[in-house]
């Protein structure tokens, strides 16, 4: 989940002039990235070489 914090530092790091869309295109990557980081936190990601098996799997 974002906090209003991690919001302000994204607008601090935006430049002084921006659109909406910019603003919303990076919340929604910040929030992908949060979404992301707690996925491998919680067990729910898969390691390299589960990955390589999945891929291998497919062909």
């Amino acid at each position: 989940m974002l906090s209003k914090n991690k919001i302000h530092e994204l607008i601090d790091h935006m430049p002084e002039d921006f659109s909406a869309d910019e603003l919303i295109e990076k919340i929604i990557l910040l929030q992908k990235v949060e979404i992301g980081r707690q996925q491998i936190k919680d067990g729910e990601s898969l390691t390299e070489e589960e990955m390589d098996k999945l891929i291998d799997s497919w062909q």
